[in-house]
């Protein structure tokens, strides 16, 4: 609207001016006085189309100056919460290893004293049967086999078991129990010992055959353990190569 109005002003003062110069000037004299003025005026346009232009680059600028200033905030507000955050998860992973190394230690000293009395409760049953109380050291030694069945005693307690039957006669009962130290625990150093408890209770039952079979086993699946020495001087002394 103001640069509506402008150009009609301008208009009409050049109509003005082109009439009272037409009565005082000649033409050509007018014409040119007319053309000046033109230009005159294009020029006051052009000066205030880049006023404006100036004064919108300027609100714009006011508006970006305005974001940069809304998103530094929202930055410095998440920076903020970031830096908040990592401190927490760094509080938590602190807090979580503190507590996972009381909990290892914790169950560190349960297994501790878990293993003290298994030791203690087998030590308990083999002094029974050092002292010849083979029927106690028997049924000490299969409740600890049930309380106990993982332990890593657990052939020597079958082993035992065994030589209590040997020691009180009842070598049908022997072979059995050595037989599944045998089977259960091939590996176990006590296995060898078992074979060479389950020869001599086969002896004892008369089945003599049976007896030089389960030593030459024992000298070839175990031919480095010290009950091989022995089976090899029984099979010996026995006439048996």
């Amino acid at each position: 609207m103001r640069a509506s109005r402008f150009r009609l002003a301008l208009a009409a003062a050049l109509l003005a001016y082109a009439a009272s110069a037409s009565a005082i000037f000649s033409d050509d004299e007018a014409r040119k006085g007319v053309a000046d003025l033109k230009k005159q005026v294009e020029r006051l346009e052009a000066q205030a189309a880049d006023r404006r232009a100036v004064q919108e680059l300027s609100g714009s600028l006011d508006q970006i100056r305005q974001d940069i200033a809304r998103l530094r905030g929202q930055i410095e507000e998440l920076s903020y919460k970031i830096d908040n955050l990592d401190k927490r998860q760094k509080d938590l992973y602190v807090d979580l290893d503190n507590r996972m190394r009381k909990l290892e230690a914790v169950e560190k000293e349960k297994a501790v004293q878990a293993a003290a009395a298994e030791q203690q409760s087998y030590d308990a049953v083999l002094n029974q049967f050092k002292a010849g109380n083979y029927g106690a050291s028997i049924q000490g030694f299969q409740g600890f086999l049930q309380q106990y069945p993982q332990s890593k005693l657990a052939p020597s307690a079958q082993y035992w078991i065994g030589n209590a039957y040997y020691a009180m006669r009842d070598y049908k009962s022997a072979v059995v129990a050595q037989q599944k130290v045998i089977d259960t625990w091939p590996s176990d150093p006590k296995a060898a010992d078992a074979m060479l408890n389950l020869a001599s209770s086969q002896a004892e039952l008369g089945d003599l055959n049976a007896s030089r079979i389960t030593l030459k086993a024992l000298v070839q699946k175990y031919p480095n353990s010290p009950a091989a020495e022995q089976a090899k001087q029984r099979l010996a002394r026995a006439g048996v190569k």
